[in-house]
């Protein structure tokens, strides 16, 4: 069965940086767009970052411009969220996704149907 795994999670201070990692596998991994979420405690689950199937697309919420990059290596079967400049605002679970159909980003958690358990980053002011 499919299976997405997050790690690289933890506590940062404000400014830090961290990389976060989603090893998947039991699906082919180039033929899924992917992306990354986030829930702080009492909100709504939301996107983040999305990266198509081969790499060379990327979309982010306003709120992480140019500190977050997603990317991925298809080779390896695994994706990554570099996070700097972090901000206490950050402090979420971060899930990892991915579309079981369509090549291409999706921005809604409806249209993933592969979840990670999720990893915890926490920035401390």
């Amino acid at each position: 069965q499919v299976q997405l795994v997050e790690s690289g999670g933890g506590l940062v201070q404000t400014g830090g940086s961290l990389r976060l990692s989603c090893a998947a596998s039991g699906l082919i991994f180039s033929e899924h767009a992917m992306g990354w979420f986030r829930q702080a405690p009492g909100k709504e689950r939301e996107f983040v970052a999305g990266i198509n199937w081969g790499g060379d697309s990327t979309y982010y919420v306003d709120a992480v411009k140019g500190r977050f990059t997603i990317s991925r290596d298809n080779a390896k079967k695994t994706m990554y969220l570099q996070m700097n400049s972090l901000k206490p605002e950050d402090t979420a679970v971060y899930y990892c996704a991915a579309r079981s159909s369509g090549l291409n980003i999706a921005v809604l958690n409806t249209e993933y149907d592969y979840w990670g358990q999720g990893t915890q980053v926490t920035v401390s002011a």
